[in-house]
């Protein structure tokens, strides 16, 4: 369904499902035993409706499924919590710190010059350091788990 979206939105070819195939795929290396994640997560984002009530559901039972790899560190970023840096785009460290990588509406940025990759570890620490991890994370998935997500705006 949001591949969907994106496919409308910019008017490309639908291949909708090669591109869920290859999202699937990518998803293995999550128990590969070989690689780590650390992912910090606005709150937000887990109650803001895109897809309607299944996708949300889906989207929320995913990660707290999620919550057990050792390969995966999840934190959820309280909205409530204070935070010391101005909120940025979504981007993702790479390897040993060696390259972050920003994906735009229109397009893609790789970076790869160290001062700038420094920017990013600090981006990145600020709101990490904010979020709550284990039970702490799991509560804010259950509150966002029961939040209706169909209910008319003001109820």
């Amino acid at each position: 369904m949001i591949l969907g979206q994106v496919v409308d939105f910019l008017g490309v070819p639908d291949d909708v499902p090669g591109g869920i195939a290859r999202r699937m795929q990518r998803q293995r290396v999550l128990y590969d035993g070989e690689h780590h994640y650390d992912v910090a997560l606005g709150e937000q984002a887990l109650c803001t409706n895109i897809g309607g009530p299944e996708v949300m559901r889906q989207r929320i039972e995913r990660l707290l499924r999620d919550l057990g790899p050792a390969s995966l560190t999840l934190g959820i970023l309280p909205s409530t919590a204070r935070v010391d840096l101005f909120p940025v785009h979504g981007f993702n460290i790479y390897g040993d710190g060696d390259r972050a990588h920003v994906e735009l509406v229109s397009s893609a940025v790789d970076v790869g010059e160290r001062s700038e990759l420094a920017l990013y570890d600090t981006a990145f620490a600020a709101p990490s350091s904010a979020a709550s991890y284990g039970d702490a994370a799991e509560a804010l998935l259950g509150k966002a788990r029961s939040f209706p997500v169909d209910a008319p705006l003001g109820e």
